[in-house]
This record gives structure tokens, sequence and C-alpha cells, in this order.
């Protein structure tokens, strides 16, 4: 079934319809494709909470303007030691970002069925960072596209700097090939913000979202 044709049961009320100032819209509903569909076409993101479903849609998000990326000199030298490949292996990315030793891992199975439903339609990516001489899988990141549009949702890394390059590549390929202009990073955090992301109001994140979804 093409995305397109995918009904969601719930409805995602606009942001301006949210009135309490919390980054948590609301809990419940499902990870079917369409809801997922729905839920980012509206701005929203699920994340599990205490055995529900969390929604959410931060006061201040995290965007990633492409412009803004910061490749540093000793991040050039180390994307040299790496073959990138774009969605090759997405199941085993997510599943390495689920690592659950990893800090705050969130990334249950049933996220990983459902994002792999949405990577099957052709709405979710990954970036896959190989080793050059080993072959193996170093680091990468996955998220979910639409349109024009495209959140990374998590990263990971095995070697220095492997999810910085894959961060790197999902740019410059964005940049050459898309009309993209930003990568959504949910929230910012003092490691995003040494790679150029920066926080943009709720408001202005659905203004900026919405001519993106369908390019």
């Amino acid at each position: 079934m093409d995305k397109d044709e995918l009904v969601c049961r719930w409805q995602f009320p606009s942001v301006d319809q949210i009135h309490d100032d919390h980054d948590l819209a609301f809990v419940g509903a499902d990870l079917e494709p369409a809801t997922l569909l729905a839920a980012y076409t509206a701005s929203y993101f699920p994340m599990p909470l205490e055995g529900e479903i969390g929604w959410f849609s931060p006061l201040e998000r995290g965007v990633l303007f492409l412009h803004d990326f910061k490749a540093s000199r000793s991040l050039r030298r180390s994307d040299k030691k790496f073959r990138v490949t774009f969605n090759t292996s997405f199941v085993e990315i997510m599943k390495c970002c689920a690592d659950p030793s990893r800090d705050g891992a969130w990334i249950s199975d049933e996220f990983v069925v459902a994002y792999k439903k949405l990577f099957d339609l052709g709405a979710a990516f990954s970036v896959e960072v190989w080793n050059s001489e080993t072959s193996q899988l170093a680091g990468g990141l996955y998220g979910v596209k639409l349109g024009d549009f495209y959140a990374g949702e998590s990263m990971f890394h095995h070697e220095t700097d492997a999810s910085k390059v894959a961060l790197l590549h999902l740019v410059e390929k964005l940049q050459s090939s898309t009309n993209a202009t930003f990568v959504d990073t949910q929230w910012s955090t003092p490691h995003l913000k040494t790679l150029g992301v920066k926080t943009i109001s709720r408001g202005k994140y659905v203004e900026l979202l919405q001519p993106l979804l369908h390019g």
C-alpha cells in the first residue's frame, strides 16, 4: 500500500490547540504507519512513556539548518577512514541505536517494527558508516522522511566520529539532491550545538515544516 492511501484513526491537533506549555502534548494512540505519518505531518513524534506512547512537539525545537552544519578538519579526516551507504541496513541501525547499554536508550522492539514499516513505505531512511578496512558497521543514524522533510531520530557510533560522518553525508546528500532546508533533531543538546544545531519556536517549526512535506 502506498503511504498516501493510509488513513489514520487518530486526530492530531494543530499546535495552536496545545494549551499547556509542555513538550509533551498527549499520551495514547498507536504506532501504525498511518498514525506516524499523520503525527510527523502535524509536528509530533512519539517516545515511550511509562508503558504508553507519548507524543511530543517541543516548545523549543532542535533543527540543523543545512547551511549551518559544521564539519571540522578533523571530521573531514575521519571521513576518509569510512565507507558510507544509505538505506542498506535500516533495522541493524535501529537496533544499534536501541542498545540498552547506551545512556538514555529508549527505542523498544515495538518502535523497531513500527519504523521498519515506515521504511518499507519509503517514509524512513538510514545512513550506514562502515570501517573501510574491516567492513564492520562503525556508526550511523536513522530517521523519517516525508517529501523534502527529514527528521533524524537517533544516531550511534562504535568508532570515533562515525555518527558525525553519517550526519555529514546526510547533509551533503540533502544539499545536492533535495529541496530540504533542515534536519529536525527534535531537541538540541550541547553535543548537537557543536555541529550547528539551533532551537526555534514550535510555531516557527510548523511554519518551516509545511512547505517541505510534499516536495
